[in-house]
């Protein structure tokens, strides 16, 4: 029985799909007008961790993650996502491009990012600028109900109409930000302060947009949170199971999304909302402005295989928060590593299995105990814990490579693919902490102490050297 924490009851509930054996699942996507951080890749992560584990469970699930590339202000920010610049405006002038370009140049940086963290594809991922139709039915189907309202500079969604508007977010409509919504000049025809908008018109602070569109209310292009439900509505229908995106989406986004989506539908836009939470820094929030925004190419510029980077994702739930350090990720490259080691071990060993008495018994636990952590809001972490523990177990070689394939199927470290090479030889404990002390040595470019602890490490039996892929390589001498 697998049970979710649902944002919208702040409860632990049994999941019950709308049909059975099949999962609706989208998963707000990035806004591609540079390359996403570390953080924004997590968050990837732990939504293909969540689509694995329901299709390891027996599911066949329709999964979903757009691309904003029209709409999305400059100010959410400042907690109102209707204000500033259009990101791909900004970013199409300051590369000297037109807003498709940055968007074909980055939707490609994504997906390689994506690919190379073992992300499975999408079945679908759609462009909202490939949904302007849709877009504008679904406000003229607002438009007409009575929920939106027309003023010289924008369709608004009128707040006030929404039926319990802070379902989500949990707060009283007066609390709600004073000014959401407002766009960056005031709008004197604008109802309450907490209307946002649909579709702004070609008009002052977005005279000179670069990406407009013909519509029956005039001329001008969709707000971001419209995008989202006229996409979901089109691909998925007009409830789903799961919708999921970042911490950050609840208060505005995600309860913008329920008000117009339920308002235009008559139906629950989902019935569970996913909520994963922030990467940091050295305990401080992630962000470009602070030097802190690492791409994934940084990553793997240091000589990290990102699916050690994957590896230390793993290491926390999807709803806490995770804390990126340059040491931790070198260690769960060690752990990666070592477990490939372990899986290129166990590939050599011939060894058939005995499947009857205690040791069967005993992969069968392992097999539970993997179940009842999925099923348990998906605790991932706990299914690398086990697998750790059944990797040392005593049972036959062959069995606990079938185990660990079996978990590879949810954790995605790409075990089945893991290539027999020396490289992954296990080392001695002794040699791998001198090979992380070499490696802080030289991150801090003190090169003359890195040679002497590569001096201690040859004298043990084994020599070193820096490769792109796999960080600090280490094998026994010839």
């Amino acid at each position: 029985m697998l049970k979710i924490y649902n944002t919208l009851t702040r409860a632990k509930e049994e999941f019950k799909l709308i049909k059975e054996g099949r999962v609706s699942f989208y998963q707000c996507g990035p806004t591609v007008y540079w390359t996403q951080h570390i953080g924004n890749m997590r968050a990837m992560v732990m939504a293909d961790l969540i689509r694995r584990t329901l299709e390891y469970l027996g599911n066949d699930v329709t999964f979903v993650r757009n691309y904003t590339d029209v709409g999305h202000l400059l100010g959410d920010n400042q907690g109102d996502a209707d204000t500033g610049e259009d990101r791909m405006d900004k970013s199409a002038k300051q590369e000297g491009k037109v807003p498709q370009e940055i968007a074909d140049k980055y939707i490609k940086i994504f997906e390689e990012d994506t690919r190379a963290l073992n992300v499975l594809s999408p079945t679908h991922m759609p462009r909202a600028t490939s949904y302007i139709p849709q877009i504008q039915e679904m406000i003229g189907v607002l438009i007409d109900k009575g929920y939106a309202y027309i003023t010289q500079k924008a369709v608004y969604f009128d707040v006030s109409r929404a039926k319990d508007y802070n379902k989500l977010n949990k707060q009283n409509l007066e609390e709600t930000r004073e000014g959401a919504g407002s766009g960056e000049v005031q709008d004197p025809e604008k109802k309450n302060s907490q209307d946002f908008v649909l579709w702004f018109f070609k008009t002052g602070v977005h005279s000179t947009a670069l990406q407009t569109w013909e519509s029956p209310f005039g001329v001008g292009f969709p707000g971001w949170h419209i995008e989202c439900s006229a996409m979901i509505k089109s691909l998925l229908g007009d409830t789903i199971d799961i919708h999921m995106g970042g911490v950050e989406h609840i208060s505005i986004h995600h309860t913008n999304e329920i008000a117009q989506s339920e308002s235009a539908n008559d139906a629950p836009l989902a019935n569970y909302w996913l909520h994963n939470e922030h990467l940091t820094v050295d305990g401080k929030k992630m962000a470009k402005s602070e030097g802190t925004g690492y791409a994934l190419s940084e990553i793997t510029d240091r000589g990290c295989d990102p699916l050690a980077l994957r590896y230390f994702f793993l290491q926390a739930h999807y709803h806490s928060k995770q804390n990126f350090t340059w040491d931790a990720l070198e260690a769960a490259g060690v752990a990666y590593k070592r477990l490939l080691s372990i899986v290129y071990s166990l590939r050599q060993n011939k060894e058939s299995s005995m499947v009857t008495g205690g040791k069967e018994d005993k992969r069968q636990e392992y097999l539970s105990e993997v179940r009842k952590a999925l099923e348990d809001d998906f605790n991932i972490p706990q299914v690398l814990a086990i697998a750790w523990e059944a990797a040392k177990s005593n049972l036959p070689p062959q069995d606990k490579l079938d185990l660990l394939l079996d978990f590879d199927r949810v954790l995605g470290l790409g075990l089945d693919k893991a290539p027999p090479k020396p490289e992954f030889e296990r080392t001695p404990q002794e040699v791998e902490e001198l090979v992380r002390k070499r490696n802080e040595y030289r991150r801090v470019n003190q090169y003359q102490e890195a040679d002497k602890i590569r001096q201690e490490i040859e004298k043990l039996g084994y020599e070193v050297s820096d490769t792109t892929k796999f960080g600090s390589d280490v094998r026994r001498k010839k």
